[in-house]
């Protein structure tokens, strides 16, 4: 997956998660606003992965940016 995808399903998790715990405060349901609070974490750590990626990717480019320009 690329960073960019991380990100994306990501940002998903966090708004189903939202939408769980904001349905589970509605109708009483302690299990239901776990959940969510539990798919925001993961939708969190996605971004932080799909973030990482991207660091990663960028680095090397700029590696190798400078190796051919110092060749």
């Amino acid at each position: 997956m690329t960073g960019t995808t991380d990100k994306a399903k990501g940002i998903g998790n966090e708004v189903v998660g939202n939408a769980k715990q904001n349905i589970g405060k509605a109708v009483g349901s302690d299990r239901m606003q776990v959940e969510g609070a539990v798919q925001q974490v993961k939708g969190k750590m996605q971004e932080a992965v799909g973030d990482a990626k991207n660091a990663a990717k960028d680095a090397a480019k700029e590696m190798d940016d400078a190796a051919q320009h110092n060749l």
